[in-house]
Order: structure tokens, then C-alpha cells, then sequence
């Protein structure tokens, strides 16, 4: 099962190896010293795989710090210097998607096309297949077609949706949702919502109303914030983030789509500039393809 998961990891990650990691042992097979030179090719490598100007002038900062310390004459030997100052970034904390406590509440946010419904649904398949009762709340009433695709999820993870119809009060929802989840002593409901982030006022609004219905009448739930992401966007995706860090607080990141890109990179930025994990990363389309982040696998699987 694992090694199942790491090739899996692996294969997800081509694109950004093939952009990365190969590039930079290019760089350092035909490296006889370790200076500047050598530092200002690197540096060009991790802004050009997504990682960012700010986040790749840490990590070279890191790096030569470390090559100092480990007193690293072997050009060679600068690779593994580099994954664990990478490693050292993204912390060594594997995430599960495994409730603290139950019941539990996780409210999901996001633009719309970002994968956020399928990310519901595959979160929803996995902690049913882990024995946990789910129950799914379509609280995106701005889009027929969200209402819809949870539905259907719902229906492949085997797992409760309680829906209204397109236009109705969101907070109306997720107020059913609770109840259900209550009635039906669900361990973890999940929250979709709609994602415009152009109108921030509105959304800020909105789940405000939601956080409020969930204090009120589902108080004892252990609550969490998930930001979906989509990786294809790379440095976008870390604005994106800030813009809905400034409406409400985000606890983790799903990042969806990192198999279809070469800016894997955006990883490593999200943890270093935004300072919150990313919990969930998606490297396929199949339903087991949302994978639990786990940091020292990922850089294993980058190299």
C-alpha cells in the first residue's frame, strides 16, 4: 500500500521534477566549486519551478548556511543539503485528514474550478472507507451545477447530502446539515460554499452567517477551515490564499491538480509565506488520488 502510494506520489510530481529537480542536478554536474555562480543558477531554477522570489531567496540563504555548517566541498553533495532545508520549511508534521475529535465540522472554501467538490467527495470517500459516518452539506447555492456534482459524489462515497435549491440562504443549509449530522450521530459534517472571491464583501457576509449558525447550534463540533487551491496556478494560488486569509481564518490548504503541473513548487511557497500547512494534496483524478501531506515523502518523491 505504501510503496502503491508513494509511486503515486511520484508520477504526480513528474512534471515538476522534470522542471526542478533535473534541471538543478544538470546544474551541478558540470559544478567543479560551490560560489555564487552557482547559487545565482539555483536561485533561477526555484523562481522558474513556481517557488517563488521571496521563498527561493530563503531557501538559498538556508542553503548556503547549511553547505557552511555540514562544511560541503562536493558540489554533489549540495542536493542533499537542499532537501532538508526544504524538509526543514515544511515542517516535519505529516497531516491526516483522521478527526482530533468527533463530531467534527470542516468547512470548505475556494473559487469555483479550483476542484473543491471533488475534493468533498473524495474527503468524504476516505473518511467513510476509514468508518467515520459522513454527512455533506451543498451549501454553494450560487451554482446549480456544485449542488449537482456533490450529489453525485455523495452517491459514489456513500455518504448523506443534505441539499436545497439553487438560490436558497446557504446559513439555511448548513443549519439543516447540522441537525442531520445531530439526528444521524455523524462524526464529521463537511460544508461546501460558494467561492466569489470578486465580491468579498458578500462572501465575507456569507460565512460569517455560517460561522455563527455553526457556534450556535453545533458548539460541542471540533470546527476547521479548508482552503482548496488549485496547483496549476502556482504563485496565483499563494494570492489567492492571502485574499481569503483577509475574509476569514484558514486552518490548512488542499492543493488539487499537482499532477497536470510543473509548479509543484507552490508547495513550498504556501508553507513558507503563509505559515499554514497544506493537509491535502491531489495528484490524479481517481477517488483514493487526494493524498494526506506528508512533507519528508514529498521532497523524497521531488528528488
Amino acid at each position: 500500500m505504501f510503496g502503491d502510494f508513494f509511486d503515486k506520489l511520484k508520477s504526480g510530481l513528474s512534471k515538476t521534477k522534470n522542471n526542478f529537480t533535473d534541471k538543478i542536478n544538470d546544474v551541478l554536474k558540470l559544478t567543479v566549486t560551490i560560489d555564487d555562480d552557482l547559487y545565482d543558477e539555483l536561485e533561477e531554477i526555484l523562481i522558474t519551478a513556481d517557488i517563488g522570489m521571496e521563498t527561493s531567496m530563503y531557501i538559498i540563504d538556508k542553503l548556503k548556511e547549511k553547505i557552511k555548517e555540514e562544511k560541503v566541498k562536493d558540489p554533489a553533495l549540495v542536493t542533499d543539503c537542499l532537501k532538508k532545508v526544504i524538509v526543514e520549511i515544511l515542517g516535519d508534521k505529516k497531516s491526516t485528514l483522521t478527526p482530533e475529535k468527533t463530531p467534527e465540522t470542516i468547512l470548505v472554501i475556494g473559487v469555483n474550478g479550483v476542484g473543491k467538490t471533488t475534493s468533498i467527495g473524495k474527503m468524504a470517500a476516505k473518511l467513510k472507507k476509514d468508518n467515520y459516518k459522513v454527512v455533506l452539506a451543498a451549501a454553494d447555492t450560487f451554482r446549480a451545477a456544485a449542488i449537482d456534482q456533490l450529489e453525485v459524489w455523495s452517491k459514489r462515497a456513500n455518504v448523506d447530502l443534505i441539499r436545497h435549491q439553487e438560490g436558497s440562504d446557504p446559513a439555511a443549509v448548513v443549519f439543516d446539515g447540522i441537525q442531520a449530522a445531530k439526528a444521524r450521530k455523524s462524526d464529521v459534517l463537511i460544508c461546501d460554499t460558494a467561492g466569489r472571491l470578486h465580491n468579498k464583501k458578500n462572501l465575507m457576509d456569507e460565512l460569517g452567517k455560517i460561522s455563527r449558525v455553526l457556534e450556535r447550534e453545533f458548539s460541542e463540533s471540533n470546527r476547521k477551515t479548508l482552503l482548496v487551491l488549485d496547483g496549476t496556478t502556482g504563485q496565483n494560488a499563494v494570492i489567492q490564499a492571502k485574499q481569503f486569509m483577509e475574509v476569514c481564518n484558514v486552518d490548512g490548504i488542499i492543493l488539487t491538480k499537482l499532477d497536470g503541473t510543473a509548479k509543484g513548487g507552490v508547495v513550498i511557497s504556501i508553507k513558507h509565506s503563509l505559515g499554514i500547512p497544506v493537509e491535502l494534496i491531489g495528484v490524479g483524478e481517481g477517488i483514493d488520488d487526494l493524498q494526506e501531506f506528508d512533507p519528508e515523502q514529498f521532497v523524497d518523491a521531488l528528488f
